[in-house]
């Protein structure tokens, strides 16, 4: 749903307990650190939130941050620049935070819980602000992998007083031999968040789908391009199909 710049706040704790959690000095030697943080800084050619552009069929900047026990307990934020609304609701950015667990629950099948508290905070000031909790099962099949997930936001104000629950599956496959990687998506949107509701098609439920593909060019450096579809009426900039580039640095 849904900044240039990531929350400063969060961003400053996140960096302080992984700088307290790191030895001063490390050898090759030492065994791996019970905290890790990783990120990411990216530049998209639209900013699509299951299916539907929040930046108005514009670039857009995201990065995020990402705090990692070896216990499988995470926490981190997201952010994205948005097209400014005409009531100013959201603004022009997007911070999402989030916290969770993740790990195996067999040999082949890895688990993922937890809550997204997504924030607005250059909109009006809680108005559109929305909790999530989520939950997803991965299945490695070689060198393809099969995710089935969902994600519900109970009755809130920011919801219109409605409730929205999110259903997807996405299939990936490590092509051999090459730095590329494929993979499709889809979802099903029933409730406030709808794309037939916010595209005035409707009242019911509708999908959305995107089939994509991405190259590592060098190290954290990578590239990738995504057809993306989605249900409701097609409005130019918002939920028409679009072909969208990333290029994004992981560290």
């Amino acid at each position: 749903m849904l900044t240039s710049v990531r929350s400063l706040v969060a961003a400053t704790l996140l960096a302080g307990s992984a700088l307290a959690a790191a030895p001063a000095l490390a050898d090759e030697t030492d065994p791996p650190a019970d905290v890790t943080v990783t990120g990411n800084v990216a530049l998209v050619t639209d900013y699509r939130f299951r299916g539907i552009s929040l930046s108005g069929g514009d670039v857009a900047i995201q990065g995020s941050i990402n705090v990692n026990h070896s216990s499988g307990l995470y926490a981190g934020t997201w952010a994205s620049s948005l097209e400014q609304d005409a009531l100013d609701v959201y603004g022009s950015s997007e911070v999402d935070l989030y916290a969770g667990w993740t790990g195996k629950v067999s040999s082949a099948l890895t688990a993922d819980v937890g809550l997204l508290y997504y924030v607005y905070p250059a909109g009006s000031v809680g108005d559109g602000n929305v909790f999530e909790p989520y939950a997803s099962l991965t299945a490695a099949i070689g060198p393809a992998s099969a995710k089935f997930g969902l994600n519900y936001a109970w009755k809130q104000d920011s919801l219109g007083g409605d409730d929205n629950l999110y259903l997807y599956s996405d299939w990936s496959l490590a092509v051999p031999n090459t730095p590329v990687t494929v993979t499709a998506h889809a979802g099903y949107t029933d409730g406030a968040l709808s794309p037939k509701r916010l595209t005035a098609a409707g009242t019911g439920g509708g999908w959305d789908y995107s089939l994509s593909a991405s190259a590592t060019l060098y190290k954290g450096l990578s590239l990738g391009v995504a057809y993306i579809g989605v249900d409701g009426a097609s409005i130019d900039s918002f939920s028409n199909d679009a072909v969208v580039a990333t290029l994004k640095y992981s560290f």
